[in-house]
């Protein structure tokens, strides 16, 4: 009985310890994040003080390295996730279409494949509406 308990628990004690340890990291990971933020302001501002033009000072880097998306380009970001939607359920689309079309070549089976085939190419449309224009 205690043996059947003990290994039920361990059972359920992985998933769990999975669980928390990633939290933990995502939170650890945020602080350090911010913690570098926070020196990179510090150093600019007391590059500012010993009389360095803020003008000639770079930029502060995103620290998650999307520079490209750091400009607040919203637009961009969705249309990038329309894009790989779409281009996914495209290729679901086709591999369902051709896999049910060699299965039973007579019927009308392989007609399922337009589904994700279709949403992908609408989502590719979608995609390039919305896509920033330069001005």
């Amino acid at each position: 009985m205690d043996g059947d308990f003990l290994k039920h628990a361990f059972i359920f004690a992985i998933p769990i310890i999975a669980i928390v340890g990633g939290i933990t990291m995502g939170i650890i990971r945020t602080l350090g994040e911010q913690r570098m933020a926070e020196l990179a302001r510090r150093e600019r501002i007391a590059a500012i003080e010993r009389g360095v033009d803020p003008e000639r000072l770079p930029p502060i880097a995103d620290p998650n390295g999307r520079d490209e998306y750091a400009q607040g380009s919203g637009r961009l970001r969705r249309a990038h996730g329309l894009m790989i939607g779409g281009s996914i359920l495209v290729a679901i689309g086709i591999a369902t279409f051709a896999l049910l079309a060699s299965i039973e070549p007579d019927k009308s089976h392989k007609l399922l494949g337009l589904l994700p085939l279709l949403t992908g190419c609408a989502l590719l449309a979608s995609s390039a509406v919305i896509w920033p224009r330069k001005k």
